[in-house]
């Protein structure tokens, strides 16, 4: 299913020209059209998930595989130092595109982004860890 008013649906499905450096069946990789660092790309499903929560946990694997291999290939051709996949769900979360997207950011050293991804640390007393981690446990 797509969604008429999806820019990502327009851009996986061709709609609007981009650029991009991979397409399957399933996904298409275009570089950022307002990128972090060179080569950040985004791996967009053509299908229309709004994010994580929609995506099927079949659909959601395939984008980690095509992750993981653009990253490789990225890293030799970029010759970047390292890297990061970034995904976010809901405006609180940065969300801005409301179609799920992996985001790949080549990463630099002395790259002017240099704080893509900060946070100020939280924290919690060792018995709100306990609580923590004892509402979060999932059985197989």
């Amino acid at each position: 299913m797509k969604d008429a008013n999806c820019i990502f649906c327009k851009l996986a499905s061709g709609e609007i020209p981009t650029n991009s450096i991979y397409e399957d069946d399933l996904f298409k990789v275009i570089l950022d059209a307002a990128p972090a660092a060179k080569g950040h790309a985004l791996i967009l499903p053509k299908e229309h998930y709004a994010n994580l929560y929609e995506i099927d946990t079949d659909t959601a694997g395939e984008a980690m595989k095509i992750a993981k291999k653009l990253a490789i290939h990225m890293t030799d051709v970029l010759n970047c130092d390292g890297f990061n996949l970034v995904q976010n769900n809901g405006e609180v979360a940065g969300q801005t595109v409301f179609h799920f997207h992996l985001h790949l950011i080549p990463r630099y050293k002395d790259m002017k982004n240099d704080d893509i991804l900060t946070w100020s640390h939280e924290t919690f007393t060792e018995e709100e860890m306990k609580d923590i981690c004892s509402s979060l446990k999932l059985n197989k």
